[in-house]
């Protein structure tokens, strides 16, 4: 860019020549200039001013303020109310919450002494009855109805860690039924054959020497390759032929709980295989010491005979005079 600089008269004339970024400069010099001319109107004319009660300037500048002010309080009060609206209902959540966990709790058998050390104090049994005082409170009176931050800051903590008890409460509720569930489903009370009970738990005449001797399970007659479904869930323990119960199934249902299905005509499963409650594990037949087609069923607590009847949740009750049709 050219300048060009004339005088009067017959004074010569003067070219100046200016680069791109002399211009730039001189723009970014001209501006800084300008602000700190204003900063220094701005401290030096209107906080002056403020201070030593100029008689219009000090007005004008406590009007502005007092607006700012007033505008940030009005911002502050509307976030605030709105804050303390959201804590009421998350109070009034935590509230229901609360009543749903007690209906929960009692529904899966929990008792006080589980909830000990919830609510962050010590156990009874920790703290020495003659140091243990009671319980002294005070303080001053903090209306809800005109919140601080402060106070809005403490309810909040309060119920995040009130929420975070409820949630454990839960969380041992749900581990308590499952627990329930899992040993409903490892007790074998689901008939393993669909049908009337031939040959009940007792002594009866044997069937084949005719002298009394104690029968340890439940025969169920059945067609040949009726299916055989698993009482309960459970590993198999074994499954092979056996002498007098001829192919035979064995179920381990844990805690010393055995179940036996006798008398198969093919087995479906091996040793080792997981089951669950109502599988096919096996199929009605008449082998090992049988006189037809039928299911002996057997329930074995730590080796003992049990009544299988006593498990069966759908199970008539047995005959009052064993029959003869069906043996062991």
């Amino acid at each position: 860019m050219q300048i060009i600089v004339t005088g009067a008269g017959q004074a010569r004339s003067r070219v100046l020549n200016l680069a791109t970024w002399q211009l730039l400069g001189a723009g970014l010099g001209v501006l800084l200039l300008l602000v700190a001319l204003s900063g220094a109107v701005y401290h030096f004319v209107f906080l002056e001013a403020a201070r030593a009660g100029w008689p219009v300037v000090s007005q004008i500048v406590k009007l502005v303020v007092r607006d700012e002010i007033a505008q940030r309080d009005r911002y502050m009060r509307e976030n605030l109310d709105a804050m303390a609206s959201k804590v009421g209902e998350l109070q009034a959540k935590l509230v229901r919450l609360e009543a749903v966990g007690e209906r929960v709790s009692g529904l899966a058998g929990l008792q006080p002494e589980d909830f000990r050390g919830l609510d962050g104090e010590p156990p009874a049994e920790a703290v020495p009855a003659a140091s243990a005082p009671a319980a002294a409170r005070g303080g001053p009176y903090l209306p809800i109805d005109t919140p601080s931050l402060a106070q809005l800051h403490d309810t909040l903590g309060r119920l995040d860690e009130h929420a975070d008890r409820r949630g454990d409460v839960f969380t041992l509720a749900e581990s308590r039924l499952l627990e329930s569930r899992l040993r409903a489903l490892m007790v074998p009370s689901s008939p393993p054959v669909e049908g009337p009970v031939g040959s009940g738990f007792g002594f009866r005449p044997d069937p084949f020497t005719g002298r009394p001797a104690l029968h340890t399970g439940l025969d169920f007659p059945a067609q040949p390759g009726t299916p055989i479904l698993a009482a309960a869930g459970g590993v198999v323990r074994s499954a092979e032929p056996h002498p007098a119960y001829g192919l035979t199934v064995e179920l381990d249902h844990g805690n010393e709980l055995v179940t036996r299905y006798a008398h198969a005509s093919k087995l479906l499963v091996r040793p080792g295989d997981l089951v669950k409650r109502g599988q096919e594990i096996a199929r009605v037949g008449s082998t090992g010491r049988s006189t037809g087609p039928h299911l002996h069923f057997e329930v074995l607590v730590a080796g003992a005979p049990q009544n299988p009847a006593k498990f069966l949740a759908r199970s008539p009750a047995p005959p009052a005079e064993p029959r003869t049709a069906a043996a062991r």
